[in-house]
């Protein structure tokens, strides 16, 4: 990004850097300029250090640009998060802008646990999430959308969702995945999200078996209220999780399930209880 005074307050920047000190992980770096900002490190009875991202202008607008990188050094545990869901309001021109990058070092294990993101009526999003993992790293990441304010009844009445989700190691390619709807009730017929207006992509990768991280799982979402989910194989490193839900309780609950089942499987740690209000 460039100095412009006129994009005051619409370039969002967040750099932080997260190592391993002993038994813990501490932030080493972190700058953030609004309309992007990080609460202090939030001390929980679990070896993650916890960062909570927020923008405290209450949403994005058209134009915003957020640009994140966030580094784990080797043997690091991080856990990123929002205080509550992000809002993407109406635009007439141009689209809101989220680029995130994400580097996780040898053996460090990388949680990206955001709330799920609102698209208004009448708004436009163009996301990028990029990661590169080195040897033997482990990743959680949830991407999650509702199709507006359902309980205001303008369910895919957004302009545009531009989405991109890429995850890559050493060998190469894990997992590209990319998604483009432009506003339309059909995206609620059958076959598609089937009137169910929430839906989120998870991640779980790691080294070692892929069967049981599957089926830890998959046994967890079984008896999830509300909610269609399919759990998939990689070619390789481990799993991808779709959900589809008709109501943010029931969206919430599948990703929590699920998350702690990779949690278990993969980092070999209880569910970790963020502290929202």
């Amino acid at each position: 990004m460039t100095a412009d005074g006129a994009r005051t307050g619409r370039d969002g920047l967040l750099r932080a850097r997260l190592e391993r000190r002993g038994e813990r992980t501490v932030v080493t770096a972190c700058r953030w300029t609004l309309p992007l900002q990080v609460l202090s490190p939030v001390a929980l009875d679990d070896p993650a250090v916890v960062l909570s991202i927020l923008n405290p202008t209450g949403g994005l607008v058209g134009g915003d640009r957020l640009d994140i990188d966030i580094t784990l050094g080797p043997g690091a545990h991080g856990c990123l998060t929002t205080p509550s869901a992000t809002k993407v309001y109406r635009t007439h021109d141009e689209p809101a802008e989220q680029d995130v990058r994400l580097h996780v070092g040898a053996g460090a294990a990388l949680e990206w646990v955001p709330d799920h993101t609102i698209a208004f009526a009448g708004s436009a999003l163009r996301q990028r999430i990029a990661v590169d993992l080195g040897d033997g790293a482990r990743l959680i990441l949830v991407d999650a959308f509702a199709a507006g304010r359902i309980a205001r009844g303008e369910a895919w009445q957004f302009r545009r969702l531009d989405g991109a989700l890429s995850v890559r190691d050493e060998s190469g390619w894990i997992c590209r995945d990319r998604f483009v709807l432009d506003g339309d009730q059909r995206w609620a017929a059958l076959g598609l999200t089937e009137d169910r207006p929430y839906f989120a992509t998870m991640l779980a990768l790691g080294p070692g078996s892929v069967e049981p991280l599957r089926r830890a799982v998959a046994d967890s979402l079984v008896d999830a209220d509300g909610v269609t989910a399919g759990v998939g194989v990689l070619a390789r490193a481990g799993v991808a999780i779709r959900v589809l839900a008709g109501r943010a309780p029931d969206l919430t609950d599948a990703l929590d399930r699920a998350w702690a089942a990779a949690r278990r499987t993969l980092l070999g740690l209880s569910a970790l209880a963020l502290r929202k209000t």
